[in-house]
């Protein structure tokens, strides 16, 4: 490949990794679903056809799940189309994504297979190899019952024991079974007091089925929920002014709880200030590790604009990203300034309302002499138009040419009609961001999208990322 086909080729991987670190084919605030899934589709057709080895290393970074799901469905459905090496390299990848994805998200993989008519040596032996390494078959078979008896079925397996496979396939042919959560399965078809052994999801059908009252159902089978669960019917609960359960908050990933904070009334953030607080603290010193406090002087401009409300389906999403990052960014940095496109000083109560004065801002954080300036938003610069643009041109062209200060823009919404996230400047690096938990890796990442690397250092991070992937997987890290 010459230097320029190099260069072409470093730049389109970069624009699909912010396309797949942000895009879930779902509305956003200026598009629709239809249009993040036809450009979305367009890009994994283009990486896939014109770049299938760089196209399988993404898996190795930090995309978000659907479309991890989306790259190990194309490469399987097109292994006909790769060498025998590239097959085996694209196995390892596939494998040890699995093992990172959430049971679910991998059995509707599995069941896409299926509809598809994709049923290879290959394809056959992951499902195996995914099925034959979790933890719990028996759990498998009561909550994702459908999807365990599919995907044994496509890939021509036999349950283990007998057991396992009367279940599956004949579940109440049996008078008893010695599994006890194949037995509370039994039972809970005609005993009440059995569908609380069982997992939320399950015992929820159990439940209705029998009238229990669904204040009396969510108290008993508290114990057995997810901390997902548990979160989603706080917000559901809210939302129809129904009891639930407590949130557990020391457990809620940062960007999530995030997203939990702002759900609440600005009556009740004011109410539990303190217990919110400490909880966002917490959560971002537990992401940010032994980083804590080695990012020098930190300044981040945080777009809490009306555009921030997200969607009907991404709720708050981008206004949640930039909270969370807004706590994070304090754990990192030794010296922190923070500050929201609205003026607002208190994080805790942010909501999404008003233009977007980003330039305004940008010159504010500027004067505070950073060593790092973030600016985490969706790039709509519009108070006044292209002014954040401009002052950035100028910081880097007339006032900072020797980049004292590293300017990295990590924007949570992808641009459909660009097939990438907007970009501010081409001055400063852009990344996409879904969850502020990733900010650190890609952070590490904007270094290429500057340009201050070459397309060789590019591909000798995706190497080395696939190796410290498949090195953690084969240790048994980060698995689900």
């Amino acid at each position: 490949m010459s230097e320029r086909g190099a260069a072409v080729a470093a730049e389109d991987v970069l624009l699909f990794v912010n396309a797949a670190i942000t895009a879930t084919g779902q509305r956003e605030f200026r598009s629709g679903a239809g249009e993040q899934r036809l450009s979305l589709d367009f890009l994994h057709a283009y990486m896939l056809g014109n770049y299938r080895d760089l196209y399988a290393g993404v898996l190795a970074l930090d995309i978000n799940d659907h479309n991890a799901a989306l790259i190990v469905r194309r490469l399987l459905e097109t292994a006909a189309e790769a060498g025998a090496e590239q097959r085996r390299t694209e196995g390892r990848l596939i494998a040890c994504r699995l093992a990172l994805l959430p049971p679910q998200r991998v059995y509707g993989i599995f069941g896409a297979l299926r509809r598809a008519g994709v049923n290879n040596r290959r394809t056959r032996a992951i499902i195996r190899d995914w099925i034959a390494a979790r933890p719990d078959p028996a759990f498998d078979a009561v909550k994702y019952r459908g999807g365990f008896k599919r995907a044994l079925r496509h890939a021509h397996l036999a349950p283990t024991g007998e057991e396992l496979g009367t279940f599956v396939f004949r579940p109440l042919s049996r008078g008893r079974y010695d599994t006890p959560l194949l037995e509370a399965w039994r039972r809970a078809h005609f005993a009440q007091d059995a569908l609380y052994e069982l997992p939320y999801t399950v015992a929820e059908g159990f439940a209705a089925k029998h009238g229990v009252p669904r204040e009396v159902f969510l108290e008993r089978i508290a114990p057995r929920m997810t901390r997902l669960e548990t979160l989603r019917l706080q917000e559901s609960a809210r939302r129809h002014e129904a009891g639930a359960v407590p949130a557990a908050l020391d457990r809620m990933p940062l960007t999530r709880l995030a997203s939990y904070v702002l759900s609440l009334p600005v009556e009740e953030r004011l109410r539990r200030r303190r217990e919110l607080t400490g909880a966002l603290d917490a959560a971002a010193v537990r992401v940010a590790g032994e980083h804590r406090g080695s990012w020098g002087r930190v300044a981040a401009v945080l777009d809490d604009s009306f555009s921030a409300s997200g969607s009907g389906t991404k709720r708050r999403r981008p206004l949640a990203v930039a909270l969370a990052c807004h706590h994070l960014l304090a754990a990192l940095a030794c010296e922190y300034t923070g500050l929201w496109t609205s003026g607002r000083t208190d994080a805790l109560l942010v909501r999404p309302y008003g233009a977007t004065p980003l330039g305004r801002r940008i010159l504010d954080a500027l004067e505070t002499g950073p060593s790092r300036l973030l600016i985490v938003s969706d790039g709509w610069d519009n108070a006044p138009p292209g002014l954040a643009g401009e002052v950035l041109r100028v910081w880097r062209t007339r006032i900072d040419p020797g980049r004292r200060t590293e300017v990295v823009h990590l924007n949570p919404v992808y641009d459909a009609e660009d097939f990438d996230v907007l970009r501010l400047s081409p001055a400063v690096a852009t990344a996409g961001i879904r969850d502020a938990e990733d900010l650190p890796a890609l952070v590490e990442l904007a270094q290429f999208a500057e340009g201050r690397t070459g397309p060789a250092e590019l591909a000798a991070y995706l190497d080395a990322r696939a190796r410290r992937l498949l090195d953690r997987t084969h240790r048994g890290e980060h698995t689900r």
